[in-house]
């Protein structure tokens, strides 16, 4: 009776220590993702930044050669002027738009996973 209890309690631990680790490989999934899902947010958002910065000063080039050519220093240098702050404003009102959404969204999944992983915790 003894040994069956024994291995009773045996099993019992072994389920229970089984169920730990899924819990604990799943709540390390979660914060891969989250993690995962953060850098590339950056990521991308560094990379758009840095690519919209090289196509707007090829782009800012060609047209000031192109006006340079047709009109006088005075009047390029006012239309540089405003075209770069219109130009300056809107790219950056978009591009903030985006990564402020984007970023709202993963603070919100990682918040989240860590409500999940708590639940699972507690419960």
């Amino acid at each position: 009776m003894k040994e069956n209890a024994v291995i009773t309690i045996i099993s019992i631990t072994i389920i229970v220590l089984n169920m730990m680790m899924i819990i604990v490989l799943d709540i390390k999934n979660a914060i891969m993702m989250a993690t995962m899902a953060e850098v590339t947010t950056v990521t991308m958002a560094e990379i758009m930044v840095a690519t919209m910065a090289e196509i707007m000063v090829a782009t800012m080039a060609e047209v000031t050669a192109v006006v340079m050519a047709e009109i006088t220093a005075a009047t390029m240098a006012e239309v540089t002027a405003v075209t770069m702050a219109e130009v300056t404003v809107v790219v950056m009102a978009e591009v903030m738009v985006v990564v402020m959404a984007v970023i709202t969204v993963v603070v919100k999944d990682v918040a989240a996973v860590g409500a999940g992983c708590f639940n699972l915790i507690n419960n």
